[in-house]
């Protein structure tokens, strides 16, 4: 595959995010920025990038709230899905939530989002019953 997985810098955080824009994950009521430099700065979280020859081609963005480990910002660059980039991100965020002691791995997605969901279920992950509840600020 070609294709090492690191944790994300400060400087990459214009790349990270066309990434992210490319794949389809950002959404105008959260800033993509804002979420990249508060995971590089908490240290419960991080930012995985996936990269061949020094380009970035897939990230994931992981945290763990002390109780269990969450996943966001899963992606990989258009023109590179279906070559295991996807699976080799996940792997590394699941070890990275082992080494802090995590017990479980948690993560949302849209509920009309077909393929994410054939995607993670593939990997073993199962629908939970849980309703999340939120509210904005």
């Amino acid at each position: 595959m070609g294709v090492s997985i690191r944790a994300a810098t400060a400087a990459e955080r214009e790349a990270t995010v066309t990434l992210w824009e490319a794949a389809g994950l950002t959404r105008p009521w959260n800033d993509p920025r804002s979420d990249f430099d508060l995971a590089l700065a908490t240290p419960t979280s991080t930012i995985l990038l996936a990269e061949a020859q020094n380009q970035p081609i897939g990230s994931v963005m992981v945290g763990f709230d002390g109780h269990r480990g969450w996943v966001y910002y899963l992606a990989t660059s258009p023109d590179r899905r279906g070559q295991g980039i996807g699976r080799a991100l996940m792997a590394a965020a699941e070890d990275w939530l082992k080494a802090l002691g995590s017990p479980k791995i948690q993560l949302m997605v849209r509920g009309d989002n077909a393929s994410a969901r054939g995607f993670y279920n593939a990997l073993g992950y199962e629908l939970q019953d849980v309703v999340t509840i939120g509210k904005r600020f």
